[in-house]
């Protein structure tokens, strides 16, 4: 009886769950498809096309720079909590729990920062630089958690027998680890990228909302989610904001194709 309760509830989560993800992007698809159009598409931005070309490339850059940026850093930290910190470590436990506490800061704690700190007292205005960097910083925790997690799930076994064979440490992570580790990984720096293509609120305080293409580092601009908030909050092209959200989803979905593919080239002969 308490399986079948159990079971029971475990179907209704997995239903709600998916009803409501079907529900929202269906509602989207049905309001933004329909007023797609090319004018949309078009180079430059205009109160009458209201273009998202500017912020689609916009967007492309931002996630970009994060990405490397952040990727490398938060890859290498979750490295050394796992794999050259000493088990016990008072530091290690501190940035573990900085790293939780961090995670959980809503973005507009972030955007707040950003504005503070890189815009107005590093003088780096609203601008892609500003953006990226305040990025960075929010995405931080979740590549290094993540990574963290990926190398925990390692059986130690593996390791073993790499030493056991002669190999030293840095071979040991290079050519057992890391590719079993890979996928773990890989979904964590996913996650960072959707994260970073869908926010608003950080990258408002320090991105700006210019609807034309940065021409550098220090030009104002804004991405997708930023162009499709913008639209929704005028009120005069609102059934364009959902032609953007729909466009922002296939963005996304390319993005977790793309990453699953370089996952899946990645680990190739290791599984």
């Amino acid at each position: 009886m308490a399986s079948k309760l159990m079971r029971g509830l475990i179907y209704l989560a997995a239903a709600v769950t998916f009803g409501s993800l079907f529900y929202v992007v269906g509602f989207i698809l049905i309001k933004g498809i329909p007023y797609l159009n090319m004018e949309m598409f078009a180079w430059n931005y205009t109160t009458d096309n209201v273009s998202l070309m500017p912020s689609l490339i916009t967007t492309f850059i931002v996630v970009g720079m994060t990405l490397l940026i952040a990727t490398p850093i938060g890859v290498f930290t979750g490295f050394y909590l796992v794999e050259y910190a000493k088990k016990g470590n008072k530091f290690v436990e501190i940035i573990r729990i900085a790293t939780d506490t961090l995670a959980a800061v809503p973005s507009i704690v972030y955007g707040l920062f950003g504005m503070l700190f890189f815009v107005t007292f590093l003088g780096f205005q609203y601008s892609v630089l500003a953006g990226v960097l305040t990025s960075v910083i929010m995405v931080l925790p979740l590549i290094i958690r993540s990574t963290e997690e990926a190398l925990l799930a390692v059986n130690d076994s593996l390791r073993e027998a790499s030493f056991a064979l002669g190999a030293g440490k840095l071979r040991t992570i290079s050519k057992v680890i890391l590719p079993v580790s890979m996928p773990g990984i890989l979904s964590g720096v996913i996650l960072a990228s959707g994260r970073v293509v869908g926010e608003t609120a950080a990258l408002l305080y320090t991105l700006g909302s210019s609807t034309n293409l940065p021409d550098s580092l220090f030009s104002s601009g804004r991405t997708l989610a930023l162009h499709m908030y913008v639209l929704s909050s005028e009120g005069t092209h609102v059934n364009e904001s959902y032609a953007t959200g729909v466009v922002l989803i296939v963005f996304v979905l390319v993005i977790n194709g793309l990453s699953t593919f370089l996952s899946n080239r990645l680990t190739k002969g290791t599984r």
